[in-house]
C-alpha cells in the first residue's frame, strides 16, 4: 500500500506541475492524463467527476458574461470608484474593501483591473504613496473568491462540504470566510499604510515628479480617472439583476425552507444548493437578456466567459484526479497524512497556499488540497477558514495580470515587480493578508 500510495502521489504531483507549467486549460488536461494513468495503469476505480461544480461554473459564467456584454461591469466599476473617491484620504483601506465587495459579488477578481487607474490617480493627487492602496487592492482579490457565493472556488468548495457527513452549506461557509476576509483586509491595510516612505520623503518619486513623469500631477491631467468612467442604463440594469441573483442565492442558502422538496424512494429530499445556484443563474441570464439587451453572440468573447471556461476545464481534470487518488487511498491518508495534519493544522493552510502559488488558481488549489484535508480528519470549519486565507498564495510570484497592471499604472515607480521573484511590492501585503485570514478563519471555523 505504501509503495502504491507513493507512486500514485508522484503521478498526482507530476500532473499538477506539468499543468502549472502549461498554464490555463493545461491544468485540466494534465489532470485528465493523471486520472488516465491511475485508472488504466494502476487499476484504480475512477473517482466522482465534479459535475455539480462544473454546472455551477457554467451557470454563473453565462450570467456574468451576459452582464459584462451588457455593460454591467462598467456600472460596477463606476459605483466602486465613487465609493473610493468619497474618502480619498483613507484610500488604503477604502479601496481594497470596496474592491473586495465587488469581487465577491461578481465572483471574479477581474473587476480590479479598471479600478487600478482610479486608485492610482486618487492616491497620487492626495499625496499617498500609490503602492499602499494598489498592493492591497490587488492581493485582496486572491481571497475574495472564498467569500463569493458565485465564484469557481466556492463551487468547488461546496462540492466537498455541502454533503454528508460535513453538511456545511453556503450560508455557513460565508459566515466563516466573509468576516475572516474582512478582518484580514483591514489588518493588512493598517499595516501597509505604515510601510515604505511617504511620497514627499522618497527621492526617487520626487525625481520622477520633477521630471514631469507623473501625469496625474501635471496641469494637463484632464480630471480624475473616476470622472472618465461611464456606463449605460442597460449596463446598470444587467448588473443589478445579477446582484439580485447573488442575494437570492445567499437567501436560499440561509433559509433552507425556501428550497422545494421532492420525494425519492418514499423520502423527502430538499433541492441542494448546487442545483439551486445553477437554476437561479440561468433565470438571471434570461432576465439580463431582456433588461440589458446584450449581444448574445458576443458572450464567448467576454473576459469573464473566457476565464470561466478555463476554470471549468482546469477544475474538471484536477478534481477528477484528486477524487480518484483519495478514493483509492482514503484509509491510508487518514492513518498517515491525517496524523500530520491534525497535529499541525497549519500544514493544511500551507499546502493550500503553495498550490495556489504554483497554479495561480484558487479553484485548482481548492480541488487539490481541500479533499485531502477533509479525508485526513480536519474539522470542516477549520478547513474552510484556513482555505480562505491560503488562497491568497496566488500572488506569491509577480506573474499575475493585476500585479503587472498595477505596476504599469504606477508612474511614480513605487509599485515594483522586483527582480528576484519574491522582492516585489505585493509579497509582504500578501503574506500579512494570508496569515491573518488563516488565523481568523480557523478561529471562527472552530465554532462550526
Amino acid at each position: 500500500m505504501t509503495v502504491s500510495f507513493v507512486l500514485e502521489a508522484i503521478v498526482v504531483l507530476g500532473s499538477i506541475v506539468l499543468g502549472t507549467r502549461t498554464g490555463g486549460i493545461g491544468v485540466g488536461i494534465w489532470g485528465g492524463v493523471g486520472t488516465f494513468i491511475l485508472v488504466f495503469l494502476f487499476g484504480e476505480a475512477p473517482g466522482a467527476a465534479p459535475i455539480t461544480a462544473i454546472g455551477i461554473i457554467l451557470g454563473v459564467v453565462t450570467a456574468a458574461a451576459l452582464m459584462q456584454a451588457a455593460g454591467g461591469i462598467d456600472w460596477m466599476v463606476a459605483m466602486a470608484a465613487r465609493v473610493i473617491e468619497s474618502r480619498p484620504k483613507q484610500i488604503t483601506l477604502i479601496a481594497p474593501l470596496t474592491a473586495f465587495l465587488f469581487c465577491a459579488g461578481a465572483g471574479t477578481g477581474n473587476i480590479v483591473f479598471p479600478l487600478l487607474p482610479v486608485v492610482y490617480d486618487l492616491s497620487v493627487k492626495n499625496g499617498i504613496r500609490p503602492a499602499r492602496p494598489l498592493t492591497v487592492t490587488v492581493v485582496q482579490s486572491g481571497i475574495a473568491l472564498a467569500a463569493s457565493p458565485v465564484s469557481a472556488a466556492m463551487a468547488a468548495m461546496l462540492a466537498f462540504t455541502d454533503v454528508a457527513p460535513y453538511n456545511l452549506g453556503l450560508a455557513q461557509i460565508l459566515a466563516i470566510t466573509f468576516p475572516a476576509c474582512l478582518i484580514g483586509i483591514v489588518v493588512t491595510s493598517l499595516v501597509v499604510n505604515r510601510m515604505w516612505k511617504d511620497m514627499d520623503d522618497d527621492p526617487e518619486i520626487q525625481e520622477r515628479i520633477a521630471a514631469g513623469a507623473v501625469a496625474a500631477l501635471r496641469d494637463d491631467a484632464g480630471g480624475s480617472a473616476s470622472a472618465r468612467l461611464t456606463y449605460t442604463a442597460r449596463g446598470r440594469n444587467a448588473a443589478v439583476t445579477f446582484l439580485i441573483g447573488v442575494f437570492a442565492i445567499v437567501a436560499f442558502g440561509i433559509f433552507e425552507g425556501l428550497r422545494p422538496t421532492y420525494t425519492v424512494d418514499g423520502e423527502s429530499v430538499r433541492v441542494d444548493m448546487g442545483v439551486t445556484i445553477i437554476l437561479v443563474m440561468l433565470v438571471v441570464s434570461a432576465v439580463i437578456i431582456f433588461v440589458g439587451r446584450p449581444k448574445v453572440g458576443s458572450v464567448p468573447d467576454q473576459s469573464v466567459f473566457k476565464a470561466g471556461m478555463v476554470a471549468a476545464i482546469a477544475l474538471f481534470g484536477i478534481a477528477w484526479l484528486t477524487a480518484t487518488f483519495i478514493a483509492a487511498h482514503e484509509e491510508y491518508i487518514v492513518e498517515s497524512v491525517g496524523s500530520w495534519v491534525t497535529s499541525v493544522p497549519l500544514l493544511f493552510a500551507l499546502a493550500v497556499f503553495l498550490v495556489a502559488a504554483m497554479t495561480t488558481s484558487q479553484s485548482t488549489a481548492t480541488n487539490t488540497i481541500v479533499p485531502i484535508g477533509l479525508a485526513a480528519g480536519l474539522p470542516v470549519g477549520a478547513v474552510t477558514g484556513m482555505w480562505a486565507g491560503g488562497l491568497g498564495g496566488v500572488y506569491t510570484l509577480p506573474a499575475n495580470g493585476p500585479q503587472i497592471a498595477a505596476a504599469n499604472f504606477d508612474e511614480t515607480g513605487s509599485t515594483k515587480l522586483g527582480t528576484k521573484l519574491l522582492d516585489h511590492s505585493f509579497f509582504v501585503p500578501m503574506l500579512i493578508l494570508s496569515v491573518t485570514t488563516v488565523v481568523v478563519g480557523a478561529v471562527i471555523g472552530a465554532f462550526f
